[in-house]
């Protein structure tokens, strides 16, 4: 989950607000039992069953108990497969509603001091990037084999059984997904195997949960789909937090932590009564990583990930915002690093030279030298990102087409029951890519066939980015000019007899690129 954090200044006051809202009181924790129990007395108390009742009320008593503190007006809502944080009465904006006492999350690196000599062999074959994360899941598989012992359990016992996401789906599902969602999904259920082989080697955990392969999903699911960052880069599972769901661009909450580690969580503008409390879990112009992650599709996203995978991707096309910035907006218009990306890769196929200087254009802020490249290889350019788009979209078809076939022969929902998310998040897909391929299309022809009308709609719709990207260009140009005329100055003349003719010209250039930022300017403000 992605966490918004404000500044020392800011924090201090809103922690001198939050203690009027709340009395803080710490909790008093029974110690971890796990030394003082032998396999035969070890208590399983919770049912983990797909199908099993999540014991919310009893978490809530837990909750108070143990010292979290909420607002008036916070309530958990939802039904059993999702319960989720809201408001009972209007909100303003940064109000307090929720605050958790450190001593009540389980954060990675106190699991790592807790257990961490006993796993040691187990880490290592475990990605490092994973360390922190395959603590919290042992953290968690340690405390359900407490059973009601554990300190959590009233925490554990709450939490979901049924879960959508790529650890969750079955060899199936995979095939209902077009190759980039696949394949994130299928990464999820890659590090859960690895997760649960690793378990072999931690000797604290018993034999029954090693062999129980329903229980390490459920642990992973836990840890990876409810695990927050905290500033210092620490991972942590937060009792009650975890309840916000995903608001993405439109979150209406966010979290912080105070210098001493507890949590808190804030309206982030005015929230009305039975609204839901949601946070940003992370970027929201990814639906396909929301659902691999988490198991949910965002059909709020402003914008979805083109889709362009390259094999072995360069360090230059990660400079020139290969994957993350690659956008497909909804509105049908596209990032300028989905251009800048396909024309690098289309000048590898003319000349490596070529596909250099125009790198090293991207680097130097040349916007000049890039929208000439641009405009020399435009046939190039929207031809292959036409090719990409159109074969999206027919493999959505037949995708479509498969799923239907199946669920006609019986494969219905009843025996896949994550099948209509599935299809959900393939028509969501399937309809961004339609927009930006029909808007191009369409204004395309237009130009060809001299519409002016259409034209024109085309140029109104999309005025604030066509703006934005002809400021951009001219700043570009006038950059480049200025460096040029202290160049200019700092040369000898007498050595170069050339150069004042030169420098006329690109003075009379400079004039009449300033002349035009003003007037873009102008118009930006207006």
């Amino acid at each position: 989950m992605a966490l918004r954090i404000k500044s020392r200044c800011l924090l201090f006051c809103h922690l001198t607000t939050i203690a009027s809202a709340f009395q803080v009181r710490l909790p008093t924790l029974r110690p971890p039992l796990a030394s003082l129990l032998t396999p035969s007395s070890l208590h399983y108390s919770i049912d983990i069953a797909e199908t099993a009742p999540r014991d919310i009320s009893s978490f809530r008593a837990w909750a108070t108990n143990y010292g979290i503190q909420t607002a008036d007006c916070f309530e958990l809502a939802g039904d059993n497969v999702d319960v989720y944080a809201a408001t009972n009465r209007d909100l303003a904006a940064e109000s307090a509603v929720l605050y958790v006492p450190k001593e009540l999350m389980l954060a990675a690196s106190t699991a790592m001091q807790e257990i961490g000599a006993e796993a040691n062999g187990a880490e290592q074959s475990i990605d490092p990037s994973d360390h922190a994360a395959f603590y919290l899941f042992l953290k968690v598989l340690k405390e359900y084999e407490l059973g009601d012992q554990s300190p959590w359990c009233g925490w554990l016992n709450s939490l979901p059984r049924y879960y959508s996401n790529g650890a969750s789906m079955t060899d199936f599902c995979f095939g209902c997904l077009p190759p980039y969602a696949s394949g994130l999904a299928l990464s999820e259920k890659t590090r859960l195997r690895q997760f649960a082989q690793a378990l072999g080697n931690v000797p604290f955990i018993q034999f029954e949960t090693k062999s129980n392969e329903d229980l390490a999903r459920w642990a992973y699911n836990v840890v990876f789909t409810r695990y927050m960052e905290l500033p210092n880069g620490d991972l942590c599972l937060v009792p009650m937090a975890d309840f916000f769901n995903h608001g993405g661009a439109n979150a209406n909450a966010y979290i912080t932590f105070d210098e001493e580690g507890n949590c808190y969580a804030y309206t982030a503008c005015d929230v009305p009564a039975g609204q839901a409390l949601e946070i940003c879990y992370g970027d929201p112009t990814n639906p396909s990583s929301l659902l691999a992650r988490y198991g949910f599709l965002d059909e709020s996203s402003p914008a979805t990930f083109c889709k362009y995978i390259i094999n072995n991707p360069s360090f230059e096309v990660y400079n020139l915002g290969y994957p993350s910035r690659m956008l497909f907006y909804n509105d049908g218009s596209i990032s300028q690093e989905v251009w800048d990306v396909i024309l690098y890769e289309e000048l590898a196929k003319v000349s490596p030279k070529e596909q250099e200087i125009f790198h090293q254009a991207h680097i130097n802020g040349d916007e000049a030298t890039k929208q000439a490249y641009h405009d020399q290889y435009m046939g190039r350019k929207l031809g292959s990102l036409q090719s990409h788009v159109n074969y999206l979209i027919n493999e959505l078809d037949e995708l479509e087409i498969g799923l239907l076939t199946q669920i006609d022969q019986g494969r219905d929902a009843n025996r896949h029951p994550r099948l209509p998310l599935l299809m959900r998040h393939n028509e969501f897909v399937k309809r961004t890519l339609e927009n930006n391929s029909n808007e191009q299309k369409d204004f395309y022809r237009a130009c060809i066939a001299g519409d002016e009308d259409i034209k024109q709609t085309y140029h109104n719709l999309y005025y604030p980015q066509t703006l934005a990207a002809l400021q951009k260009h001219v700043d570009g140009i006038t950059k480049k000019l200025n460096e040029l005329s202290v160049f200019s100055w700092h040369t000898d003349f007498r050595r170069h007899p050339r150069l004042p003719l030169l420098s006329k010209h690109n003075e009379f250039i400079w004039e009449t690129f300033e002349l035009l930022r003003q007037r873009l300017d102008s118009l930006s403000a207006s």
